[in-house]
């Protein structure tokens, strides 16, 4: 079944057309990142547009959501007046199934678990046009390059790793769930028109060396902020020869560069994968459209002139590397890894090896990996270290166990998890006899921050590709180098591991029982979707208040977060999962990852209230209990990571009417706009320091809140005197209309109902 075959071929049919009205009205040579992004104007008229300044609207074709994201998506939508999705539309069930002891275990527990959210889930889907992809199907993103992705197309999702679709020479984006509503609702979706960051790649990659390595090498080139505001666009010979998945692998860790998303162009691995997934029909269209689906020569030829920054990457001389530990844009070539372990002293001993995520669970990487499985066998080694397996799709999965490859990570002691995050976002039961320990794992997966994969911040956690994860786990060692080191089997030989091998495709084609998708009813307008009042993980939203029409005074300080505050530290994942969809049980989670300042202590703040001593939602629900409202104040970067809305409407809940940091990342500063806070950066960051404990707080401005006119911040200290900040924000005139509304959503239900 090919989905959205009549939207695909529609939409190839008016494509040279509409390239060649862009290209004659922007009067030069385009960037296909240009291309599809003009492609997708809401409005069919042309300009040219002011790359990391004009907000535009677009029209995507597609929203897809993951199971958690959904809810408080859904949720929402529901309150905006539609009765059927504009735009296809689905929800995937991956987040909610908690890695424990094996895939069919539980994946049962998850559907006894969470079986009223996937219920809840399920019947929105149902009446109101979703397509609904059940619990073991697969995980989000690589359903949706499987599926979906198409190039030249335009998708967002409720996940920062929908950039995944990019390796299909999609535009995918991740958003919060209040952009998915106005999607899902026909109305245009808003972005600040991204700058574009080119990265070339010439030569060939050979031996160890993998697509993984390309991002792992960019990560820390350019850090975790490096690619905010932009599209990282890859090109050359390099980036052709490239597999359809590997290039996925490359665009869906962009998320942990900052970046809006990352983007090949099509050609015959991209072909080639459209084949291999039963997708003919859509190869067939996009072959005729070819040169529309990739950049204009001349933009290759002079990269330079056309993208804000240039990279350049030879893949003949790079080397596998490793991220990691506690941020993935730490990058070390293995060459140089073993020194770093040792003068950083992390643990040496690897505990537990981790392959699959949305990442790197294609056939390819599974193929590669279980190579070395292979080796493993013959060479008489078993893994050192515990080691888990978790396939991207039922599609993976079936074929893989098909094919005999599942049976070789079994032989040497692994374990094959179930086809979701499992791991990868803290859905995780560690085996574990000392939970607090000092400890090294390494990963396939993109994200490491402490606590992430299992709630210890003494987890050292590192990202490689599954290769390396395999070898090491073999190994059980951080020092281990595959290039060059040997092991000693069960017979005391020396023995090495030669360079991994694998297949981009299965040789007998890709099979499946049920892949697990259930299409939406045909008229669901006699569904009722029942939500439990006395439910704990579901609840219906109540309309944020609108915006009282004055500047705002006697805001109280909620916290003044210091160093890393990312949506993990906001709005935990693992156990809070759960909460997903009733805000206020999960609001009790709000900011308490995060350090106070004043103390460098989690979850301990100054109540203004009582001037006690409490954790951050006690305090946050004494400051509302007593009709006041609050601010949070951050440093760089604030609230990198996930696309997790919860992270914004949390604040919002317990009476935060304003966020002011040094630098915001851009899924979550648009995140706090949708639910009418005021997102503010200090126009000096050294302003930060003048922020004192038991503060009082004055927004001056709002009367004539306008685009590009900054507001103040005054700062009413304990001692009588104030100081006056100068606080910048990136509000155009429909966001300020969404703080005035008192959300996007406001906005939204005043013009569809």
């Amino acid at each position: 079944m090919v989905f959205d075959l009549n939207l695909i071929q529609k939409y190839y049919q008016k494509l040279p057309n509409q390239i060649e009205q862009i290209r004659r009205t922007l009067g030069r040579p385009l960037t296909l990142t240009e291309k599809i992004l003009y492609g997708h104007l809401w409005s069919n008229e042309v300009h040219e547009h002011r790359r990391g300044e004009s907000y535009v609207d677009f029209a995507p074709d597609r929203v897809a959501m993951q199971d958690a994201t959904a809810q408080m998506a859904l949720l929402q939508f529901m309150q905006s007046g539609r009765d059927k999705v504009a735009v296809p539309s689905t929800v995937h069930c991956d987040h909610l199934i908690q890695a424990k002891v094996g895939a069919e275990k539980d994946l049962q527990t998850a559907v006894d678990t969470n079986q009223e959210v996937y219920d809840f889930l399920q019947s929105v889907s149902n009446k109101f046009g979703l397509g609904f992809w059940k619990p073991g199907a697969g995980i989000i993103h690589q359903v949706v390059l499987e599926n979906y992705a198409f190039p030249g197309g335009m998708m967002i999702g409720t996940d920062s790793h929908t950039p995944n679709a990019g390796g299909l020479g999609m535009i995918a984006i991740g958003v919060g769930g209040a952009d998915a509503v106005d999607v899902m609702a026909g109305m245009p979706w808003e972005l600040k028109f991204p700058k574009l960051i080119g990265v070339k790649l010439t030569g060939r990659m050979s031996g160890w060396t993998s697509a993984k390595d390309i991002i792992l090498k960019v990560a820390g080139i350019l850090s975790v902020k490096g690619g905010t505001g932009c599209i990282v666009e890859y090109f050359g010979e390099g980036a052709d020869a490239l597999s359809c998945t590997g290039k996925g692998t490359i665009c869906n860790m962009g998320a942990e560069i900052g970046a809006t998303t990352s983007l090949f162009a099509y050609g015959p691995q991209m072909e080639k994968y459209l084949r291999g997934t039963k997708r003919a029909e859509v190869a067939d269209a996009a072959n005729k459209v070819i040169e529309h689906l990739r950049g204009d020569q001349e933009v290759y030829d002079q990269p330079e002139k056309y993208y804000d920054q240039v990279i350049e990457i030879d893949l003949n001389t790079l080397e596998p590397h490793i991220n990691g530990p506690f941020t993935p844009d730490l990058a070390t070539p293995i060459s140089k890894f073993a020194e770093a372990v040792k003068e950083n002293q992390w643990p040496e001993k690897l505990e537990v090896g981790l392959i699959g995520s949305c990442t790197n669970s294609s056939y390819e990487d599974m193929s590669r990996s279980a190579s070395l499985a292979q080796q493993a066998i013959e060479k008489k080694l078993k893994v050192k270290a515990e080691f888990t397996v978790t396939p991207g799709s039922e599609l993976v999965r079936y074929t893989a166990e098909r094919d005999g490859i599942l049976e070789k990570f079994g032989q040497i002691g692994g374990v094959v998890l179930a086809n979701a995050c499992g791991p990868c976002i803290g859905q995780w039961a560690r085996h574990n006899d000392n939970p607090e320990k000092k400890n090294s794992i390494i990963t396939s997966f993109n994200r490491n921050f402490a606590k992430r994969n299992d709630g210890n911040p003494n987890t050292h956690s590192f990202v490689a590709f599954p290769e390396i994860v395999t070898a090491m786990t073999i190994a059980g060692s951080m020092t281990f180098n595959p290039l060059k080191d040997t092991l000693t089997n069960e017979n005391g030989e020396q023995v090495s591991l030669e360079e991994p091998k694998g297949l981009d495709f299965p040789p007998l084609g890709f099979d499946v029982e049920d892949a697990g998708y259930q299409s939406p009813a045909e008229d669901g307008s006699k569904i009722k979707v029942v939500v439990d009042p006395n439910s704990n993980r579901l609840q219906l939203l109540e309309s944020f208040s609108p915006w009282e029409g004055q500047d705002l005074k006697g805001l109280k300080l909620l916290i003044k977060a210091k160093g890393k505050c990312t949506t993990d530290h906001i709005s935990m994942a693992g156990p809070w999962l759960k909460y997903r969809g009733h805000l206020d049980n999960i609001s009790n989670n709000l900011l308490t990852g995060a350090v106070n300042a004043f103390n460098e202590k989690t979850d301990h703040v100054l109540n203004p209230i009582n001037q006690k001593y409490e954790g951050v939602p006690q305090v946050g629900r004494t400051i509302k209990a007593a009709g006041e409202y609050s601010l949070v104040v951050g440093e760089e970067n604030y609230g990198e990571g996930s696309s997790r809305e919860h992270a914004a409407m949390e604040p919002r809940h317990l009476a935060v009417r304003a966020v002011i940091v040094k630098s915001f990342a851009r899924i979550h500063e648009t995140n706090l706009k949708k639910q009418g806070v005021l997102a503010l950066t200090f126009a000096k960051p050294s302003d930060y320091d003048r922020i004192l404990e038991n503060d009082t707080f004055d927004i001056i401005g709002l009367e004539n809140f306008g685009p590009d006119v900054s507001l103040t911040l005054v700062a009413n200290h304990k001692d009588g005197t104030k100081t006056s900040i100068e606080a910048k924000h990136t509000f155009n005139e429909t966001q300020i209309e969404w703080f005035r509304a008192g959300s996007a959503l406001n906005k939204i239900k005043a013009k569809l109902t």
